[in-house]
């Protein structure tokens, strides 16, 4: 992998910034709610890529008892060099984790529950068979609530992700995170067209609302972000969210460009006029931001048709507002 982009990339991108704008500083979190929430999840033994990740949304998710569970661990084995997870060989994966998602979940009393991990490229099946066990822990826990999966690409394997949309989860998303120029660069051992393909079979299922998401400010272009929305478009993604990405450690890449408010505002409404998708986009965007919110917003377009397949629960969230989510 190089240390750099090549000379002639180089050449096109801006100097790193170091200085935030105005629009990127946030409110201190009250302690208190934080503290009482990460009690919580020691106790249940339990990760979530708010903290793992180094989420600028943890304050106010967890004061309002949100989070986004991190199953199998929290050492990764693939180096993408935007993330804040650590890399490095992980654990076996404890048995007892699905239990501890759903005890959690219930606890919190959510209504929409999202759930990623640590990519697991050790296993066999990339965890899928663990996706899955937490899948139908949390349902049985808190059955009035609907349950999003964000999932690694599984090295391509078709199999393993069948296992996971056998569970049909509400929502499935699998992220992009950048535009194709750059994956060499932000993630060496992913493959942009693999994901692309994952995004697409999920979509092929008919079984969930596919959703995926990236990052901006390394280095991309305005056309080079256009043409990922009209990709993920092709590939019948539902929801697409775009974010600022901000540099965890000075051993990571550096950010190229803070991204502005109005050209948030100008993707979100580029996709959405042009491409028909619904689109989160801001500098504090992530994955799970407004988690719930965009599934409802994806079922009132389609009406009864996402609401009747996939778990076949259509009252779900009939009676409870759906939780808002940030990291």
């Amino acid at each position: 992998m190089p240390d750099s982009v090549s000379r002639s990339t180089s050449d096109r991108l801006p100097v790193p910034h170091t200085r935030k704008p105005p629009w990127l500083k946030k409110k201190l979190p009250r302690p208190g709610a934080v503290g009482s929430m990460r009690a919580l999840l020691r106790e249940e033994r339990l990760h979530t890529v708010c903290e793992s990740a180094l989420c600028p949304n943890l304050g106010e998710c967890f004061a309002r008892h949100c989070a986004t569970f991190m199953i199998m661990g929290a050492v990764c084995t693939r180096d993408c060099r935007f993330c804040a997870v650590g890399g490095g060989v992980p654990a076996a994966l404890d048995p007892e984790e699905p239990r501890h998602v759903a005890d959690a979940a219930a606890r919190l009393n959510l209504s929409h529950i999202v759930v990623t991990s640590v990519t697991r490229d050790d296993l066999a099946d990339g965890g899928a068979a663990h996706f899955a066990a937490t899948i139908r822990a949390a349902r049985e826990a808190v059955p009035g609530s609907s349950v999003e999966v964000l999932i690694p690409d599984f090295k391509g394997e078709e199999s393993a992700l069948h296992v996971v949309l056998a569970e049909q989860p509400d929502v499935v998303n699998h992220n992009v995170e950048t535009v194709p120029r750059l994956y060499r660069e932000v993630r060496p051992q992913a493959d942009y067209g693999r994901s692309l393909d994952v995004l697409a079979a999920c979509a092929a299922s008919g079984s969930c609302v596919t959703k995926t998401g990236l990052m901006v400010g390394l280095g991309e272009t305005r056309t080079e972000v256009r043409e990922v929305l009209r990709n993920v478009a092709d590939r019948g993604v539902d929801v697409v969210t775009i974010g600022q990405y901000l540099q965890p450690s000075s051993a990571h890449l550096p950010v190229r460009e803070f991204v502005s408010p109005e050209v948030f505002s100008g993707y979100a409404q580029w996709g959405q006029e042009t491409l028909g998708l619904i689109v989160e986009s801001g500098p504090f965007v992530r994955s799970s931001f407004r988690a719930g919110e965009s599934l409802a917003r994806v079922r009132k377009r389609h009406g009864e048709r996402l609401s009747a397949e996939g778990s076949g629960r259509k009252a779900r969230t009939e009676g409870r507002a759906p939780e808002t989510q940030g990291s």
